[in-house]
């Protein structure tokens, strides 16, 4: 029987800081955790751009790829390139994806999609102006959490009944010494809103409804910080450390008198990368914490509880790696699974879209869709008032 034969899919990294390698890592690890070959593709990076040839050169031999550039035009005018992923800092963004859908390549974008709500309408601009169909998503991977998943189904299915309240935090502490060095994320594009907050308005809208009113407060904790490179220097900090966010209203259950709770701190000693999740409704609950990816905790209000208190309770559900194909349960369904689980998941959503010539969620318009959210929040805390959320 001859091979099946495969379209090689070029891939080009724009960005190799932290989440640069994770994407690079996402399509080492591929083979292990998505079927492939039954997609019929097979991609592979071949170029990579930095801002140094040295740190170029550096990520290309650590990737194993053909180039390293400079120019990441080099990459989104390439006609060989079919695949962009964008990497590089929030402010950065624009430029970047405006040139690939430009160019008309598919785009793999981290979050958030640019920095300000200005930019995010530009990007829709050139969506509607160029026509553009390529296969396209964020890279909100959180919610392909095998867990986050089963979630949603049992939402969706209305085993928690109108939703009544929801509590989302994410929780670091990167931020609470004062001795951490400036670092863009410090700069205007940057702040702990977009970072952070950016995850949790996606899983608010995946799993409950984007809110129709919020009310938020941001705090940042120091002036200025020590610069990297200069340590005796400070440079002036202008984005928050923290971010609380109150909601009214949810898309999801029209007039239903839901309200919501959204944290998203960078001042939680103590704390490592800690999402914790909880959603109320007439008829059940959910729980989720990122520490303890493996299960869902799912609590049924019907159950009987009695006698001696029945079949009432809290109910570990054992996502583990129970995945549906093309993705595989590797190492094995009940193995635990962890942050890049998520990425991995993420990527093999965006690919299996593509090699089917579909679009895909959380697309691009989705990700112009948290900006909005994302505008709207700091709008509230700059005007220290309840803020509509719908299009303006």
């Amino acid at each position: 029987m001859p091979e099946r034969t495969e379209k090689q899919l070029n891939v080009g990294i724009v960005g190799f800081g932290m989440i640069g390698k994770v994407h690079a890592y996402a399509y080492a690890a591929l083979p292990y955790y998505l079927d492939i070959q039954t997609l019929g593709i097979r991609p592979r990076v071949t170029a990579v751009a930095t801002a140094h040839p040295s740190s170029a050169e550096s990520a290309r031999r650590t990737i194993g790829c053909d180039r390293a550039v400079t120019d990441w035009r080099q990459i989104t005018e390439d006609p060989s390139i079919d695949i962009v992923h964008i990497c590089v800092p929030n402010g950065d963004h624009l430029p970047v994806l405006l040139s690939a859908i430009e160019n008309n390549k598919a785009v793999y974008c981290e979050k958030p999609l640019v920095s300000t709500l200005r930019e995010a309408l530009l990007v829709e601009e050139a969506l509607a102006r160029t026509g553009y169909r390529q296969t396209n998503q964020m890279t909100f991977h959180l919610r392909f959490f095998p867990a986050l998943r089963r979630a949603k189904q049992l939402i969706d299915a209305g085993c928690l009944g109108p939703i009544f309240q929801y509590r989302l935090c994410y929780l670091h502490s990167s931020s609470a010494n004062s001795q951490t060095p400036f670092k863009w994320k410090h700069a205007a594009g940057g702040g702990t809103l977009l970072d952070l907050g950016s995850h949790l308005f996606d899983l608010v809208d995946y799993l409950v409804g984007e809110p129709k009113e919020l009310l938020a407060e941001s705090q940042r904790a120091f002036a200025s910080r020590p610069a990297a490179a200069a340590p005796q220097e400070s440079l002036p900090v202008v984005t928050e450390d923290a971010v609380t966010i109150l909601t009214r209203g949810c898309a999801r259950d029209g007039e239903a008198p839901c309200r919501g709770l959204i944290e998203a701190t960078k001042l939680a000693v103590g704390r490592e990368d800690e999402l914790e999740l909880e959603i109320s409704g007439q008829d059940g609950a959910i729980r989720f914490s990122l520490l303890d990816p493996h299960g869902l905790q799912f609590y049924d209000a019907r159950a009987e509880d009695r006698p001696y208190g029945g079949r009432a309770g809290w109910l570990k559900i054992a996502s583990g790696a129970r995945v549906e194909p093309p993705l595989l349960p590797f190492p094995s369904a009940k193995s635990s699974v962890g942050w890049l689980r998520g990425h991995i998941d993420a990527l093999s959503n965006f690919l299996t879209a593509l090699a089917r010539g579909e679009g895909t969620e959380p697309d691009l318009r989705q990700g112009i869709k948290i900006q909005r959210l994302l505008e709207r929040a700091a709008e509230s805390a700059r005007r220290r008032a309840w803020i509509d959320t719908g299009e303006k």
